[in-house]
Formats: structure tokens, sequence, C-alpha cells
């Protein structure tokens, strides 16, 4: 069992409690590797994968790990549901309320949105990323990543590079750096840090190539294209000319160190595709380590620790 029934951002985890779910994962990766993936843990409980804002890895994700321990696995897209008509918020949680779910899984692009459902409902809640807050189960899976890999956390040094100021991937991944004694170094220009990113409790640089030799893991960030039309900076191109992941830099850090990216990838802007589709890069890597910690967190949200089933 976790020390909170929900997951709405990483103040909700312990040290302790993100150890418990990356040691339950490691056993759901195992699972995972198997012929017949699936294990009765859950049978009988519903769960309800609400995403009212696109996406592909971390929905599909939730729904394979509900399936494969046997849970009824429900999908709310913001183009299938009653939001479309008008509906808020507030009232889908009443609804979902009255068909007596065990566990949500929200995407919104509001902030505080998988909040207002604890409110409203008597089951536990996960945070699948709320606007540009946080999505813990991101920084989970990233954790176990670098951990299969380089074979521990604690002391990496892990550039996080890009858009920090809009990224609910970087508020969830800086503090749980720091929750494992890992040191987040956020690298980005600063039209794209945030007004006070001090108070982050990571280091900070604008210059990418001169903290490249010391970083253990290099993790970029998306460059929002949707929004490329108002970023504050000149071009594209001259992004990837100072802070994109290209074969040269790559040459330039540690021969141990990895290059992460939560997808989906903006091939030639913030990563180059030689980069990409090398070995040091561990983009695939993350959405598999993706079903198996958010197994876990299911199975330790709902209870599934007292059956022992994840043995």
């Amino acid at each position: 069992m976790l020390s909170s029934r929900h997951i709405l951002g990483m103040d909700d985890l312990t040290s302790e409690d993100i150890a418990r779910i990356l040691d339950t994962a490691e056993s759901f990766a195992a699972v995972n590797e198997r012929r017949i993936k699936k294990l009765p843990t859950l049978r009988g409980l519903t769960v309800v994968n609400l995403f009212l804002e696109p996406s592909t890895r971390t929905r599909t994700s939730f729904e394979i790990a509900a399936k494969r321990l046997s849970a009824d696995a429900i999908n709310f897209t913001a183009s299938a549901s009653a939001t479309v008509k008008g509906e808020s918020l507030r009232d889908t949680a009443a609804t979902l309320a009255a068909m007596s779910c065990d566990l949500v899984i929200i995407r919104h692009k509001y902030a505080g949105a998988p909040r207002m459902l604890t409110e409203m409902m008597d089951c536990s809640i996960v945070n699948g990323g709320d606007g540009i807050h946080q999505h813990p189960t991101q920084a989970l899976l990233d954790l176990y990543t670098m951990k299969q890999r380089l074979g521990h956390l604690e002391g990496l040094r892990v550039g996080i590079v890009g858009d920090i100021a809009h990224s609910r991937v970087a508020g969830s991944l800086v503090p749980a750096l720091l929750k494992v004694g890992a040191i987040p170094v956020l690298i980005a220009p600063p039209t794209l840090l945030p007004a006070r990113p001090d108070v982050l409790g990571a280091e900070v640089s604008w210059d990418l190539d001169e903290v490249l030799p010391t970083l253990d893991v290099a993790y970029m960030l998306r460059i929002q294209m949707e929004r490329a039309d108002g970023m504050p900076f000149p071009s594209l191109r001259e992004y990837a000319r100072f802070y994109g992941m290209n074969s040269a830099r790559l040459a330039a850090m540690k021969p141990s160190a990895i290059v992460m990216h939560p997808g989906p990838m903006n091939r030639g802007v913030e990563i180059s595709a030689d980069v990409a589709d090398s070995d040091r890069s561990l983009v695939l890597e993350q959405v598999e380590s993706g079903v198996a910690v958010r197994m876990a967190v299911m199975y330790l949200l709902l209870g599934g620790a007292d059956s022992g089933a994840a043995a």
C-alpha cells in the first residue's frame, strides 16, 4: 500500500512510496515478458481512463496495465464524452461516482482538475497530466527506466532540456529526482524557464554544451509544435542549433550517459533521428516501463499488495 490513496503529484509520494512502486514494477516487468501476461489481481474492480486531452502513450499504457491486472477498463475521451455537449467536469465526476468506479485516471487541460475529482468521488484518483502542472506517473516510469539502465538513482545528474516553463513532465520529474537523491539540472534559454527556477531546488544553466559532459542523463523535452508560432525563441532551427540533442553532443557526454524523451518526439528539433534511434536512447524503454510502472501504481492503490499477486 502507499501512504496516500491518490497520486495527484509527487507531493503525494514519499521516497519510500517511490521505492515500493519501482520494486513492484520490476515484478510486473517480468510478468510482461511472459507469453500470457494476465494476472487476476484486480479482477472485479473498475478503472476509468478519463482523458479529456489528446494522449496516445499514457492512455494506452494505463489501459493495457488495467487489463493485464484483470480490471475492467473503461475509456472516456473528450470527443466521446458529454463534455463536448457542455457538461462540466463536476457533473462528469458525479456521473462516474454514481457508477461506483474504483480508480479514475484523469488527463485535463486545467491544472487542479484531478484534485476536484477527489472532492467529488469516493475512489482513488491518479493524475494522468493536468495542464502545465504535473504528470507523476511519467516521472515514476522515468525513474524506473534510469535505474534499470544505470543501476542506481542516487547521485545521478539529470539534465532536463527545453521548455521547462510549460512542461508538466518537468513539473513532476524535478521533485521526483530530488526525492531519490538525484540532481536535476534545468537547461533552457531564459525565455523557456519559469520566472523563479531557483525555487524548484534544481541547478539551472542556459548553456547545454557546457553542462553536457557532467550529465548522466539528458532528458529532452518536446517542443510543443501546437504553440510553436508563439514560442519565445526566433525559430525551431535556432532552437535545434543551441538546445537540440545530436550526434556531436551525444559524443561529448560520458560513454555511459543516456538520452531520454517523454514523446512524442519532434525529430530534428529537440532530438536528431540518429540519436533517437541509437542504443543510448531509451525512448522505447520508457514506453515499455510505463506499463509495468502503471500496473504497480494500480496494484498498490487498490490494495493488490494484500493478495501477494505481484510475485
